[in-house]
């Protein structure tokens, strides 16, 4: 065996050792994964009540920027356009600003087609719309129901902190509506207040 044909052995040994380790790295990343977010209570949640809404567990620092000494009511409104039935699971929530919650609307297509659909959100009180912020909502994207589908779609969202103290409700309210017929200006509907 000549010299070179040695190198070129060992070369290849060298590399496939690497490849092993690498693979097996990669194997144990998801279960290192979950122990640390099992150490530090992050990306831990508890589970859903009745009504789809699902609270979110504060790791164990605890999060400095929720304000446990107020409470804003979150209303929960829904309109659709088109063959749709569609409705959050629940018609509102008492949440402290800074706290990070979630709600769930359920959306039924009634048709025996497949439609393609878009949500826009609007707010009351307009000056609340900056303090709301989404970090989960079914209308970043077009929806596809196909026929008779059913679907439940999460809303995760935190309001800031920084909210004005005099405004104590805010009104979420969605207009669903099928795409190519029509398509209706942002925050054109005028959200339901509570018991319209």
């Amino acid at each position: 065996m000549t010299t070179t044909q040695s190198a070129n052995r060992q070369i290849l040994l060298k590399l496939l050792i690497a490849s092993v380790m690498m693979f097996g790295f990669g194997y144990a990343l998801v279960p290192m994964y979950q122990a640390l977010c099992k150490v530090t209570g992050i990306n831990v949640v508890t589970s859903k009540n009745d009504y789809g809404v699902r609270a979110f567990s504060p790791n164990k620092v605890g999060n400095t920027q929720v304000d446990y000494s107020r409470k804003v009511t979150i209303e929960f409104d829904s309109n659709s356009r088109g063959p749709f039935t569609f409705k959050p699971l629940k018609n509102f929530l008492e949440v402290h600003p800074g706290e990070m919650t979630e709600i769930v609307y359920e959306v039924t297509n009634n048709l025996g087609r497949t439609v393609e659909a878009q949500a826009i959100p609007s707010y009351a009180p307009k000056s609340a719309t900056e303090f709301f912020t989404k970090l989960e909502c079914f209308c970043f994207q077009q929806q596809t129901l196909a026929a008779h589908e059913m679907k439940k779609m999460p809303v995760v969202f935190v309001i800031d902190a920084g909210l004005p103290q005099d405004v104590k409700t805010i009104t979420l309210s969605y207009t669903f509506f099928e795409l190519g017929v029509g398509v209706p200006p942002a925050g054109s509907t005028t959200p339901k207040t509570k018991g319209a």
